[in-house]
């Protein structure tokens, strides 16, 4: 039995029990399987908020869909390299995925990701252009070969037959369709990888644990806080705080220097979310489209097939929302508690350099039922209101980050934050997170453990067959890699 003044011993202690911390306790366990590794959630289990089903789209990000990632330019130009960057990310999730299920670490595929058709579809002369030049810039990419274009109503209509449903004939309309397109429940997948490590003895977990200083000693990091029965602290050789939206926070408490200068703006969202057989039945896809004028990149509307605890619904969304809770679960006073006098001056600079933004998300927190309704219109015009519900979405907390010779910025991604020793580590941000989280945390572990990875290798590259090799100099490589886990992960079958 443990007593009150009890200190647990872990060489890794990972605050947040999301799919970032389990995706690193899962890389860590491959290359290190002798390390005692520790788990810390505030709630009373695990993927309860970012990673949580209903807390995200569950796209699995591959930009294959998503606009956001393809910008056009002043000239005209579509540029496509983020979309590259992060189809090639998420293709590390799925080889790491494909490898834990075909080793035992992962139960049936089916139980957390899904074949469901991507689709990017606009209207407007000027929209339908910009998505032919997207279309003509991706489709010669192995990783994109797939992706078929229409401008026919008719085609679209067998693709998705929602959108056209209704729907003046007269307008032009376009759309890009990707079979490879995946549907991911990342609370599924967080809770499988999590407890496999824990029910073999591989790792250990405080749940109703919440972490509230963490600070050096001698020998590494000591970590308290509160939990169920009475105080908590451990010390671990390195921290890794991936705590959603309260990240920031505890990496200030921290005291590392690298800490220094960010910020986090909260933005939380709302959808609205059907069941009604009619309408489930009739769409079966992700379908993207473009985002409003100032509005954020995140903010990109989206009417998505979802598959949650084997039962399928329709979401549509996001509806912008507030609060200053950092986490859904989180406190009121959390970002005034954020505030430093080292990152005052650049939160102060981008409400100031952002003025066209907050007048979108109040705007967006004034609009009526009716006008959301026109919004949800605009994808599927023949929608209900009495058929949906509203659900509030995840927290995310935007980055601010202290850019030289720029002051504050508002940073959209994700950016990972490590101490000069390596010895701690946290991440910020948001999408598209879950979907890149190998990638992410094959960073972690580079940035913090540059004197293992050259011995860490073999077993990287035994997990992730891609791993250390740039996929943009060998694209025949992604295609295979693509092609294998399709097959690993029953996606074809199921198709």
């Amino acid at each position: 039995m443990k007593t009150p003044d009890h200190i647990d011993q872990y060489d890794v202690l990972l605050v947040g029990g999301g799919i970032m911390s389990a995706t690193l306790a899962t890389l860590l366990h491959q290359v290190e399987p002798t390390w005692r590794l520790g788990f810390v959630e505030r709630l009373d289990e695990v993927a309860q908020e970012s990673s949580g089903p209903w807390n995200n789209a569950g796209t699995g990000h591959a930009a294959l869909c998503e606009l956001n990632y393809s910008p056009q330019l002043p000239d005209g130009s579509v540029e496509v390299s983020k979309a590259i960057d992060v189809n090639e990310q998420f293709l590390v999730s799925r080889q790491l995925w494909s490898f834990l299920v075909a080793n035992g670490h992962l139960p049936e595929p089916e139980s957390f990701i899904h074949p469901t058709p991507h689709i990017s579809f606009v209207w407007g002369a000027d929209n339908v252009a910009y998505l032919k030049k997207r279309y003509d810039s991706l489709h010669g990419h192995p990783l994109f070969a797939g992706m078929e274009y229409t401008e026919d109503p008719a085609v679209i209509a067998e693709w998705a037959p929602l959108l056209t449903q209704g729907r003046d004939p007269e307008q032009p309309v376009a759309a890009t369709r990707s079979l490879d397109g995946t549907d991911v429940d990342f609370g599924a997948l967080t809770a499988h990888m999590i407890h496999r490590l824990v029910d073999n003895g591989d790792a250990e977990i405080h749940l109703g644990t919440e972490i509230r200083t963490i600070k050096r000693d001698a020998e590494g990091w000591r970590v308290k806080g509160k939990g169920k029965n009475g105080k908590f602290t451990a010390k671990a050789r390195f921290v890794f705080v991936g705590a959603g939206g309260q990240a920031l926070t505890l990496l200030q408490r921290s005291g590392i220097e690298e800490a220094r200068g960010f910020g986090g703006f909260p933005v939380s969202g709302e959808f609205w979310r059907t069941t009604a057989p009619e309408v489930v039945e009739a769409h079966q896809a992700k379908v993207y489209g473009k985002a409003a004028v100032g509005a954020p990149p995140m903010s990109v509307p989206h009417l998505d097939t979802r598959m949650v605890n084997g039962k399928p619904a329709v979401m549509f969304g996001p509806y912008a929302g507030f609060s200053p809770r950092f986490l859904k679960n989180g406190s009121l006073f959390d970002l005034v508690k954020s505030v430093r006098l080292h990152n005052l001056v650049p939160m102060l600079q981008v409400g100031v350099r952002n003025l066209a933004l907050v007048k979108y998300l109040v705007s967006e927190l004034l609009a009526s039922k009716n006008r959301q309704l026109k919004a949800l219109q605009e994808y599927f015009p023949g929608a209900r209101a009495e058929d949906w519900e509203k659900v509030t979405a995840g927290q995310r907390v935007q980055v601010i980050k202290k850019v030289p010779g720029q002051g504050g910025v508002l940073q959209f991604g994700t950016e990972v934050v490590t101490a000069a020793d390596g010895s701690i580590a946290g991440l910020l941000g948001a999408s598209p997170g879950a979907s890149t989280a190998a990638s992410i945390m094959l960073e972690v572990l580079q940035r913090c453990f540059p004197e293992k990875i050259e011995d860490w290798t073999p077993a990287l590259e035994k997990a992730i067959g891609t791993y250390g090799m740039n996929l943009a100099e060998h694209p025949e490589c992604a295609a295979e890699a693509l092609a294998e886990t399709t097959e690993q992960l029953g996606l074809r079958d199921r198709a």
